[in-house]
């Protein structure tokens, strides 16, 4: 009898423990999906729970961090940046890109997540983003913050942008960017972004990444540059293999075959290229075919064989004739084509494109 009773205790023990494990698993695995649903970094976790757990006294930098503020993120806090709930809406090698809401009332933001193997140093990185951090321009994404975490975790802070990128805009065939003013008004803006960037009173800023996907547009078809001096960030092998992606996608300087780090001539390539797809409605990296081995190549092959409606959207081309814009048409591409020069030194500057540009959309 007393050992029966023993038992009984000894199962009442065991089976409460079993039930116990099974809620706390339960939570846990709960509260895991959650932090899924809403984005929030998993280096951060830990982090997030402090400040929920805290009240707002907590809401500082704590040991090991850091968060550089700019020109229009003055207002923001390591809790509001860690905690903000967001959706993944792109990933690379270096970096994982979140649409996130930081806070009630603000506006929607892009915390762009640079992984600690991939990044520079906390101080690297700090002295980089104070150089990007302080450019501003109408043409350029500029960024708000920089948060730097005690595990060498790094978050930069970005507004966002409704309408999406270039690269989007190009590939939904919206009617409007067959329209050549359209076009015009892109390219000049891209070019007095990247502008800016080369001739700035200090230090000139390559970019280093120019593509489709990295210029935003506003709801008025205002185009702005977006991670620029992003390798800044990077640590040398991430930088070079943020080139050698970008070589993938057709936008790499042939130059840089042999060099290993980008310059003025690159990045005016690369915006070459950008104004080709523009003209063709699609990406530098479609599959080539058996004569297509790039964008600027065929471009030049459909162009000398007189098949104008094939290089360009053929909207575009009737439209330009019956504007009479067919000579300004020719003379973008001359002009995009001499961006794509093998020779970098033949290749116009900023300020000569920008001038051409305007001369052609009048």
């Amino acid at each position: 009898m007393r050992r029966a009773i023993i038992n009984a205790v000894l199962f009442t023990v065991l089976a409460v423990i079993v039930v116990l494990s099974l809620c706390y698993f339960v939570r846990c695995y709960r509260r895991c999906r959650r932090r899924r649903r809403r984005g929030v970094l998993p280096s951060h976790g830990a982090r997030a729970d402090r400040f929920q757990t805290a009240g707002s006294s907590a809401y500082g930098v704590g040991e090991g961090e850091e968060l550089l503020r700019f020109p229009g993120g003055e207002g923001l806090t390591v809790a509001a940046i860690l905690e903000a709930p967001g959706e993944v809406v792109a990933k690379s090698a270096h970096s994982t890109l979140y649409r996130a809401g930081l806070s009630a009332g603000q506006a929607v933001a892009l915390l762009r997540f640079l992984r600690p193997v991939c990044s520079a140093s906390a101080e690297e990185a700090a002295a980089a983003a104070r150089v990007l951090g302080a450019v501003q321009h109408p043409n350029l994404v500029p960024i708000r913050a920089l948060y730097v975490g005690p595990r060498g975790e790094k978050l930069l802070v970005h507004p966002f942008y409704a309408a999406g990128s270039l690269r989007r805009f190009l590939q939904e065939g919206i009617n409007d960017s067959q329209r050549w003013e359209i076009i015009c008004k892109l390219s000049i803006g891209i070019v007095k972004g990247l502008d800016h960037l080369h001739t700035r009173s200090q230090k000139p800023i390559i970019h280093g990444n120019l593509k489709t996907n990295n210029i935003m547009l506003d709801a008025d078809f205002q185009p702005r540059v977006a991670d620029f001096g992003l390798y800044l960030l990077l640590n040398p092998a991430a930088a070079q293999d943020m080139l050698e992606t970008s070589a993938v996608q057709g936008y790499k300087a042939p130059e840089l075959i042999k060099m290993r780090e980008a310059t003025r001539e690159s990045d005016i390539y690369s915006l070459g290229v950008i104004l080709l797809e523009m003209l063709a409605q699609k990406d530098a990296g479609t599959p080539p075919s058996d004569r297509d081995i790039h964008l600027p190549a065929s471009f030049k092959d459909l162009v000398l064989e007189r098949k104008i409606s094939d290089a360009f959207g053929s909207d575009l081309v009737r439209q330009s004739r019956i504007s009479g814009k067919e000579e300004s048409l020719n003379a973008f591409f001359g002009l995009a084509t001499a961006c794509c020069n093998p020779s970098p030194s033949l290749r116009p500057d900023t300020k000569r494109i920008l001038r051409r540009l305007e001369e052609i959309s009048k």
